[in-house]
C-alpha cells in the first residue's frame, strides 16, 4: 500500500490503507472465527445487507463535507453516525468524481478517463448487487484506499494489495511490476472492486468483514472497516486502538456522511499518543 502520510499530502481526503492478515487478538464476535467466504461472499445478516443497489438515492443527499474525529467502539451511543446520517449513493458518487479524475495524476500516472470512472460506478453497483455489500460503504473504501485511481499501484508490506480497494492478494489490477494499463478494461475494473467486496481466494473482502463483525446495527460497517484494513479488532474494542490506520475507521464514517476535501481531524497516525492509542 502508499504510505499515508504520503498520499494525504498529495491530495486531502483520500488516505491510503490496506488490508492484511491480523496480527492481534480480536475480540470476541458472535459469529466465531468463521471464514465468511464459506457463505459465498455474501452479507449474511439481513439487519445490514443491503441488495437494492438500484435505490440511488438512499441517503441525507450530498451531506457537508467537513471531519468530525469519532473515537469509541463504531455504536451511535459513542457519537458514530447512525445509518440515516449517511449521504445518498449517487451525491456520494458526484461528490468524489473531480478526485478520481485526478487522484491518478498525484500518483505519477494518467489521470483516469470518462469510461473508466463510469466503470468505477457501473463495478460498484454490480458487485453491491451481487454481494449485498452497501454500495456507500464500497465506495468509502475504494476512495480510502486508492484515491478512485484505477492505476494505483500493487502495493506489498507483507501482503500483496492490488486494485482500486487494494485488496488482499486479488488477480485484478491495473499497475503492477511497471506493466501499466491504459486504458484500464472495464472488466479488470469491475474484479478489482468485486474483489474487495466479495473476497479474494486468499483473503477477506467487504462481505466477509460485515460477517465477521458480529453487529447489526451500524457499528457493523465501522467494525468491518478496521477488519479490513488490519484484520483485527483491539481487546478494548475501541476502533481507533489496534495495529495499522488508527483513523481509517473514523475516515470512513467521515466519507459516509459527506467528508470530501476538509482538513482531517483525525491526529492518530501521526501522534498516536495524542489519541491514547492501545496497539493490542
Amino acid at each position: 500500500m502508499f504510505a499515508k502520510t504520503v498520499f494525504s499530502a498529495l491530495m486531502a481526503g483520500a488516505t491510503i490503507a490496506a488490508p492484511s492478515t491480523p496480527t492481534t487478538a480480536e475480540v470476541d464476535f458472535s459469529i466465531g472465527a468463521l471464514d465468511s467466504r464459506q457463505l459465498g461472499g455474501r452479507v449474511s445478516n439481513g439487519a445490514i445487507a443491503n441488495f437494492n443497489s438500484g435505490n440511488t438515492h438512499d441517503g441525507i443527499g450530498p451531506g457537508k463535507d467537513e471531519y468530525r474525529m469519532y473515537y469509541g467502539d463504531g455504536s451511535t451511543g459513542d457519537g458514530w453516525p447512525a445509518r440515516n446520517r449517511w449521504v445518498s449513493f449517487v451525491d456520494m458518487f458526484n461528490n468524489y468524481k473531480s478526485q478520481m479524475f485526478s487522484s491518478c495524476g498525484y500518483q505519477g500516472q494518467a489521470d483516469d478517463s470518462g469510461p473508466e470512472v463510469g466503470a468505477i460506478y457501473d463495478g460498484i453497483q454490480k458487485a453491491a448487487a451481487a454481494t449485498g455489500v452497501d454500495h456507500r460503504f464500497i465506495l468509502a473504501v475504494v476512495m480510502q484506499e486508492s484515491g478512485g485511481c484505477v492505476r494505483v499501484k500493487t502495493t506489498n508490506y507483507g501482503v500483496r494489495n492490488p486494485g482500486l480497494m487494494q485488496d488482499h492478494d486479488g488477480e485484478a489490477t491495473c499497475n503492477e511490476n511497471g506493466h501499466v494499463q491504459n486504458p484500464c478494461p472495464s472488466s479488470t475494473i469491475y474484479k478489482m472492486i468485486s474483489e474487495g467486496t466479495a473476497g479474494t481466494a486468499q483473503g477477506e473482502g467487504l462481505a466477509q468483514t460485515l460477517n465477521r463483525a458480529g453487529r447489526s446495527d451500524v457499528s457493523a460497517f465501522y467494525r468491518a472497516a478496521r477488519l479490513y484494513n488490519s484484520g483485527s479488532i483491539s481487546r478494548t474494542g475501541n476502533l481507533q486502538d489496534g495495529i495499522a490506520t488508527h483513523c481509517y475507521s473514523s475516515d470512513i464514517a467521515n466519507r459516509l456522511t459527506g467528508w470530501v476535501s476538509a482538513a482531517s481531524q483525525c491526529n492518530c497516525d501521526n501522534d498516536p499518543n495524542s489519541c491514547g492509542i492501545t496497539t493490542n
